[in-house]
C-alpha cells in the first residue's frame, strides 16, 4: 500500500498489520515553486503581532494575507484594481495559490515582498512573490490569476489596457 509498509507481516485488506512494527514513510512530496530571474515589483512590511503564530513566527495565514497586500500595491502601481482591471468591468478571480517556506521572520523584522508578473495567457496569469529578509529567503509563493467580468459572470480576456500599462511599466525600468 502506498505511503507505508510493514517490516513484519503484510498489510492486510483493512490497511492494518498483524505484525508489531509499521513502518511510516516520513518523506512526503513537497511543492516546489523556483525563484524567478528578476521581480520587478517591490513591497515591504514590518512583522507584527497579528502576523505571527504560537511558536513566534510568521504563518502561513500572515504570508498569504500579505501576498494580497503586495498584489494591491503592484495593481495600483499598473492603475488598476482586483475588480478593474482599467477596463471598467474585469476584475480577478485567484484560481489556485502555493506557499513553500525556506526560512523564519520574527516580530519586528523587515521583510521584502519581491514579485513578478509572468506566464500571461488569454484570460489568466502568474504572479510569483519571494520573501526576503536581507539575504535570507523567508517563502516563495505563486498564485494563478483569472480574468473574470463579475456583471456577466464569466471568464473574459486579460483587458489590452492592463497589458498596456504592464508593458509601459516594465520598458520603463529598462
Amino acid at each position: 500500500m502506498s505511503g507505508y509498509r510493514s517490516s513484519a507481516e503484510e498489510v492486510n485488506g483493512a490497511g492494518l498489520t498483524s505484525g508489531t512494527e509499521l513502518v511510516y514513510n516520513l518523506t512526503v512530496p513537497r511543492v516546489q515553486l523556483l525563484e524567478q530571474p528578476a521581480y520587478e515589483f517591490h513591497y515591504e512590511f514590518q512583522v507584527q503581532i497579528g502576523h505571527l503564530t504560537h511558536t513566534g513566527r510568521v504563518g502561513h495565514g500572515a504570508l498569504v494575507r500579505v501576498t494580497h497586500e503586495a498584489r494591491v500595491h503592484l495593481f495600483d502601481l499598473l492603475g488598476a484594481a482586483e475588480n478593474d482591471f482599467g477596463d471598467n468591468r474585469t476584475g480577478i478571480i485567484m484560481a489556485d495559490l502555493a506557499v513553500t517556506t525556506a526560512g523564519e521572520a520574527s516580530l519586528f523584522d523587515r521583510v521584502r515582498v519581491e514579485s513578478h508578473l509572468g506566464e500571461m495567457g488569454r484570460s489568466s496569469f502568474r504572479l510569483f512573490h519571494r520573501f526576503a529578509k536581507g539575504d535570507l529567503l523567508i517563502a516563495l509563493v505563486e498564485t494563478g490569476l483569472t480574468a473574470f467580468d463579475y456583471k456577466l459572470r464569466t471568464i473574459v480576456p486579460v483587458p489590452e489596457v492592463f497589458r498596456k500599462r504592464l508593458r509601459e511599466y516594465l520598458a520603463a525600468k529598462t
